[in-house]
């Protein structure tokens, strides 16, 4: 057991110095933490199993020992027979018994694996939208892809052989030692030349592994912008596809490099521990040879301690390679616990209220609000920066309150960056407020739970985001398990059952990613059809016509009259000629509201609303 501790201390320092004591002890605990309330059945059948194993493994040179004795002393043939016959059984029983803890093993390392993704991929859910509006989504994609089969590779390929190599370790030294203490205490004077190269080795080895990780990180950032339809648009346009082929090439190239670099490494050290063997091996026929030939020592116990020793030296080889793997998944599970560590700033009551049945009013009271700051929301290393930019913080509202009537139209307009797409951000909870209160039927959003505040707030934002899934995949999103006569009566009240009806596949056609395979008007009554299948009583709709031209502005604008009909809207207007009939028109500047009124008492009253209205429609007439 002492060169096994040995093994296992050198490993454990050379992460140390690695990335630092508390990260390795803590990391472990947490691996430790996570997997046994999930898998602590079968990881003590796997244990079981692996110390059966490992008793086969010790007794067969001990039987072969006994086999060399008896023909030695010429005892009878069937004595030989039967043991020989003992040592079949054996070697059966430890092929049954090596493929059942080879499948525990698999599975409590794929069951791991599959905990730690969904994890991963719930927590990401509950960020705020600041969270994914600073991460990469390369280096996100690459914490759920790269670094969880990093881990995942430890554990399945790994995870069978630890224990049961541990255990046969320990019977091994336990039955040289007792055999003949003098020739495993020269066998072991060689540990030294394990325990070196392994400190060595090991540093590299972690090293080489957090640098291929970030490399692989920024290659699959790169991919994932460059291989949008957007992204890939904006390298066409500017021609720099050679320069977008050799930035990647420069990163595929260094990878490359670090995996020849820990190949030879591990290479290096699997041959030094294999020399280390066979001249331990050498020593023990040389010294137990002399021992037998005095009397001192049979020549089946020679036999013992010699096929002990490959018993000893093999799982200390599996054991060192174990550790460089164990090491990698290390780094692997840090880089997901950090994610996982994020606080998600919006979470969900403990104790939610119910929503009243009905039109539901809304009502903001004293509305503070700023922006968090990136060390609140998000890593340097899904950043791609040396450290977080320390700005924010900065007040943007500054005490706003209205209210809206069940089943009014309450306009928000105001210079760019005012406050108005923010002041939509914190109903469906997007954001939690700084001070004050945002109310949906006279139930303040945070003591609400998500499902009922999703079901009672429709949001329509500018983009008209959609997934690169059929029609019908992207608008049973809102209403999961909707019909058929369900589905294209929300696209007759956004105007497009007509379009759908005539694609080649209907409900079934891919629409393509972020919706490109249709025009911008399409797009965007696609996601109020979106919007008018899930039924909600509350209506966002963040500048919805803000860049479309007018014949779709138009047929966008016959779809919302329908999509408003009855529910209580909060428009963000760009165009202030589409929220002339509203109930009520809030004027922001600087986070707060300057003005408010009505379309007419507005442009009556002369303000900023009018002179917003003078220079917009100035500016159509020129354009015009």
């Amino acid at each position: 057991m002492s060169m096994e501790f040995t093994a296992y201390r050198t490993m454990r320092g050379v992460m140390a110095d690695e990335v630092g004591e508390g990260f390795s002890r803590e990391t472990l605990r947490r691996i430790v933490d996570f997997a046994l309330p999930r898998r602590g059945r079968l990881l003590a059948i796997f244990l079981v199993l692996s110390v059966v194993g490992a008793v086969i493994t010790v007794a067969t040179p001990v039987l072969a020992g006994r086999v060399v004795r008896a023909i030695s002393d010429g005892q009878a043939g069937s004595v030989v027979v039967r043991l020989a016959l003992l040592i079949a059984v054996l070697a059966v029983l430890e092929a049954g018994v090596g493929l059942l803890t080879r499948w525990f093993s698999s599975r409590i390392g794929e069951g791991l694996i599959l905990d730690l993704r969904t994890a991963v991929f719930d927590h990401v859910q509950t960020m705020p939208v600041a969270f994914f509006n600073r991460t990469k989504t390369g280096a996100l994609v690459s914490r759920l892809n790269n670094d969880v089969l990093g881990a995942q590779r430890a554990f399945s390929d790994t995870l069978s052989g630890v224990v049961g190599n541990v255990v046969t370790l320990a019977l091994s030294l336990v039955v040289m030692l007792t055999t003949s203490w003098q020739v495993t205490v020269l066998a072991l004077v060689l540990l030294p030349v394990f325990v070196l190269p392994a400190r060595r080795m090991g540093r590299l080895l972690a090293r080489n592994q957090q640098e291929a990780a970030e490399h692989n990180a920024a290659m699959g950032n790169q991919m994932t912008e460059r291989f949008s339809a957007p992204g890939a648009t904006l390298v066409k346009l500017f021609g720099r596809p050679e320069h977008e082929s050799r930035a990647f090439a420069e990163r595929a190239d260094r990878v490359r490099d670090i995996g020849v670099r820990s190949a030879m490494v591990q290479s290096v050290f699997m041959t030094a521990l294999t020399l280390v063997s066979a001249l331990a091996l050498a020593m023990v026929y040389g010294l137990g040879g002399v021992y037998a030939l005095r009397g001192s020592l049979d020549s089946g116990d020679v036999v013992t301690l010699a096929l002990l020793l490959t018993r000893l030296y093999a799982p200390l080889t599996s054991l060192a390679t174990a550790r460089v793997e164990v090491m990698g998944a290390v780094v692997a599970f840090a880089r997901v616990f950090e994610v996982l560590d994020l606080v998600p700033l919006v979470r969900e009551p403990d104790a939610p209220k119910r929503l009243p049945e009905g039109p539901l009013a809304v009502e903001m009271h004293g509305v503070h609000f700023a922006y968090p700051s990136a060390d609140q929301v998000s890593l340097a290393s899904l950043e791609d920066v040396a450290r977080l930019d320390d700005r924010g913080g900065t007040e943007v509202l500054h005490g706003v309150s209205f209210r809206a009537e069940a089943g009014q139209m309450v306009a928000l307009v105001g210079s760019s960056g005012a406050g108005k797409s923010t002041l939509g951000t914190l109903l469906p909870r997007l954001y939690d407020v700084d001070e004050g209160s945002v109310r949906v039927g006279g139930v303040d959003v945070r003591d609400l739970s998500f499902a009922d505040l999703r079901g009672a707030v429709g949001v329509v934002t500018q983009d008209g985001h959609l997934f690169h899934e059929s029609v019908r995949s992207n608008l049973a999103f809102a209403r999961p398990g909707a019909s058929d006569d369900e589905i294209w009566e929300a696209l007759r009240g956004a105007r497009l059952d007509e379009l759908v009806g005539s694609l080649p596949d209907g409900l079934d056609t891919v629409v393509g990613e972020r919706g490109y395979r249709l025009s911008g008007g399409e797009r965007q009554r696609l996601t109020i059809a979106r919007l008018l299948l899930g039924g909600p009583r509350v209506v966002v709709l963040d500048e919805a016509t803000a860049h479309l031209d007018s014949t779709s502005e138009a047929a966008v604008q016959a779809a919302l009259s329908t999509a408003l009909a009855g529910r209580t809207a909060i428009v963000i207007a760009h165009r202030l000629s589409t929220i002339r009939a509203a109930d009520l028109i809030l004027v922001l500047e600087h986070g707060d509201v300057v003005e408010r009124g009505t379309h007419a008492g507005l442009l009556a009253q002369g303000g900023r609303y009018a002179e917003l209205y003078r220079t917009q429609f100035a500016d159509t007439d020129a354009a015009a």
